[in-house]
C-alpha cells in the first residue's frame, strides 16, 4: 500500500478532537531505493514520536534500572501477590517488607517488558505496523505490548470516552509514549 493510501486510511480514523493536532509524517530518500524512509507522528506539529530518534520528548529507558527508580512509573501489587510472597517466605518476613519484594518483583518483569517493547519499536517499520493496526480490531490493538498499536488505538475515534477514562490504572504500566498519547486523548475529551 502506497505512503499516502495508508496516511488517509490512518487519518481517517483518527478522534475528531485530534484531526487539526495530529499528523503522520514520512520522509522518505530519492536516489536510494533500498531506503524505506522515516515515518513519525507529530502533535501540534511538533515531532513526538520518531521510531529512529530516542532524543525525543517521551522518555525511553536505556536500562532496567532506569525504570526500577522512575518516580513516575507506580507499580501496583495485589493482595494475592502479597500473600503468595507471604507463603514463600514462610511469614518470616515483616508485613511492611513484603509489599517491597511485591514491587521489586514485578517491577522486574515490567522493566523487560517495557525494554523489549521499546527494542521492537525502534525496529519496527511503521507502515508494516499502521497495516496491522488497519487489520485487527481495535481491542487487540490496545491490549497489545507493541507501542506503536497501543497509541494508534488510543487515539483513534472507536475509542470513546468511557473506555478511555476506565484505562487510567493499565495505562499506569505503559511505555511514557504510550502515557503521552494517552493524556493527550484524555485532556479532548
Amino acid at each position: 500500500m502506497s505512503w499516502s493510501k495508508l496516511k488517509q486510511q490512518l487519518e481517517s480514523f483518527l478522534s475528531p478532537t485530534l484531526v487539526d493536532r495530529v499528523e503522520y509524517r514520512a520522509t522518505s530518500y530519492r536516489y536510494s531505493p533500498d531506503k524505506s524512509g522515516n515515518c513519525y507522528i507529530t502533535v501540534d506539529k511538533k515531532n513526538v514520536l520518531n521510531m529512529s530518534d530516542i532524543t525525543g520528548s517521551i522518555r525511553w529507558y536505556l536500562t532496567e534500572q532506569e525504570i526500577k527508580n522512575d518516580p513516575d512509573l507506580l507499580i501496583p501489587v495485589s493482595h494475592e501477590e502479597i500473600e503468595a510472597i507471604r507463603k514463600e517466605t514462610k511469614g518470616t518476613v515483616p508485613e511492611d517488607r513484603l509489599q517491597v519484594i511485591g514491587r521489586s518483583r514485578k517491577s522486574s518483569g515490567h522493566a523487560k517488558e517495557l525494554l523489549s517493547a521499546q527494542a521492537v519499536l525502534s525496529k519496527s517499520n511503521f507502515t508494516v505496523a499502521a497495516t496491522t493496526f488497519l487489520s485487527i480490531s481495535i481491542e487487540e490493538s490496545l491490549e497489545s505490548h507493541d507501542i506503536l498499536l497501543n497509541i494508534l488505538a488510543l487515539i483513534d475515534r472507536r475509542v470513546g470516552k468511557k473506555r478511555i477514562l476506565n484505562m487510567s490504572e493499565q495505562i499506569k504500566l505503559k511505555h511514557p509514549a504510550v502515557q503521552y498519547f494517552y493524556e493527550l486523548r484524555r485532556r479532548t475529551l
